[in-house]
C-alpha cells in the first residue's frame, strides 16, 4: 500500500472522529499502533547507537564531531566516513521520528 492511500484512510478516520463516529476499538488500535511503532523505533535506536559507538571508538571521536567536520571536508570520503554518516542521519532522524511518537 502506498502513502497516498494511507494518508487517505487517516483522513477518513479524521472525518469519522469529526462526526462523532469514534469507540473504543478506534483508540485501542491506534495505540496499540503508536506502542508497536515506538518499540520498533527504540529497538532501531539501540541498533544504531552500536553502530555509532563502535565508529566512535574506533576513530576517537564522537559522532556529532566526526558528522560535523565530515559535512565539513575535512576527513575526506573513506568508505567508512560514508556509512558513519548515514548511520548518524538515520539516528538523526530516528531521534526526531520518536520524539513525535513518545509526544502522542
Amino acid at each position: 500500500m502506498g502513502v497516498v492511500q494511507t494518508l487517505d484512510k487517516l483522513k477518513v478516520l479524521e472525518r469519522l472522529y469529526r462526526q462523532g463516529v469514534w469507540s473504543e476499538v478506534f483508540d485501542r488500535t491506534i495505540d496499540k499502533l503508536l506502542a508497536v511503532e515506538a518499540e520498533r523505533a527504540l529497538a532501531e535506536k539501540e541498533d544504531l547507537e552500536k553502530r555509532l559507538t563502535a565508529y566512535e571508538a574506533r576513530y576517537g571521536m564522537d559522532s556529532a564531531e566526526f558528522y560535523r567536520r565530515f559535512q565539513a571536508g575535512e576527513l575526506g570520503d573513506d568508505m567508512d566516513f560514508v556509512e558513519w554518516s548515514v548511520f548518524y542521519e538515520m539516528y538523526q532522524a530516528l531521534l526526531k521520528k520518536l520524539e513525535v511518537l513518545q509526544a502522542g
